[in-house]
């Protein structure tokens, strides 16, 4: 069964009352709030989610206004995962963003089985691009506008390698946009479906898509990495695609993986892996329609030399 499945009504009452479970590639979150505005958006984006109705729930989220507080202080709202609060009070009107985040921290933070990487993953035939990036780097900008011309999202912000094979795992929930990206892929991908628009949240002006049915309906289908491609938007700049240095494309990786360091010789060798797999490449770009072009044009990695193989295991 899917969100969709469901009746709004009976959505709505499930997520007031004990919460709704759902899946999202390899985690189920039990979500979970009494405040009445999020049953609404909650229900519009997460239509095609799998419903969990039994099995083991990975996290435990609930989002509620503060009890005791009067006054103004009272729309102020608390994010709680299991049963703690981990985030300083927020106000209300910044619930649905706070809860994306909220979600994504519980990744961040617990799921050391997988080195996982800043990054937005997007896939097509098989072979996937990852974008990473700090925020301002028009990483999400660029996925959202590749799903939108057939690309398969697998996430707009994290990147999961699985250990034993090198493989990507998909979280295609959905995408995040902020401020001047909001109209961008408005006009872009006018058929994409918005959320509502959350205006000055800490990182300004926020609004989220919904990922595509197919995206969601294969979010159990792993693809293999093919291409890093590390984005820059630069307003009136050239489009251009610049051939990276695998040593520097390591240590860029290794720079943006948020528990790199934790997972030590075992993390060092999945970076190594994923550079030796990937073409490495720096992006500058100023047009999204010319960005897409040419990143559709990118050609299938070689594949390592007889020396390259040998100089790897040396």
């Amino acid at each position: 069964m899917n969100v969709s499945d469901l009746t709004f009504a009976q959505f709505a009452d499930r997520l007031a009352n004990g919460g709704v479970t759902i899946r999202s590639g390899p985690f189920v979150s039990r979500i979970s709030t009494s405040l009445p505005e999020l049953a609404e958006p909650l229900y519009l984006l997460y239509a095609d989610f799998p419903v969990e109705n039994q099995g083991i729930i990975d996290f435990h989220v609930h989002l509620r206004p503060v009890p005791g507080l009067v006054g103004r202080a009272r729309r102020q709202v608390e994010f709680l995962f299991d049963g703690g609060r981990p985030f300083r009070l927020f106000p209300r009107r910044m619930a649905l963003p706070m809860l994306e985040w909220g979600l994504n921290w519980c990744i961040y933070r617990h799921a050391h089985q997988f080195l996982i990487l800043h990054a937005a993953v997007v896939e097509r035939n098989g072979r996937a691009l990852l974008l990473p990036g700090l925020p301002g780097t028009g990483k999400s900008t660029l996925c959202a506008a590749l799903v939108s011309r057939g690309w398969r999202l697998l996430s707009d912000e994290l990147t999961l390698i699985r250990p034993q094979d090198g493989r990507l795992l998909p979280v295609a929930r959905a995408i995040s946009l902020k401020n001047e990206s909001i109209e961008v892929i408005r006009r872009f991908a006018p058929d994409a479906v918005f959320g509502p628009e959350v205006r000055d949240t800490h990182k300004g002006t926020v609004a989220h898509i919904r990922p595509p049915t197919d995206s969601v309906r294969r979010a159990h289908e792993p693809t293999a990495p093919a291409w890093i491609v590390f984005p820059t938007f630069e307003t009136g700049g050239q489009t251009q695609l610049t051939p990276l240095a695998k040593a520097r494309g390591f240590l860029r990786v290794a720079n943006d993986s948020l528990n790199y360091p934790m997972l030590g010789e075992a993390g060092f060798r999945m970076v190594c892996n994923l550079i030796d797999t990937c073409a490495c490449y720096e992006f500058t770009y100023s047009s999204i329609d010319e960005a897409v072009t040419l990143l559709g044009d990118l050609r299938e990695p070689e594949p390592l030399s007889t020396a390259d193989e040998a100089d790897r295991h040396l």
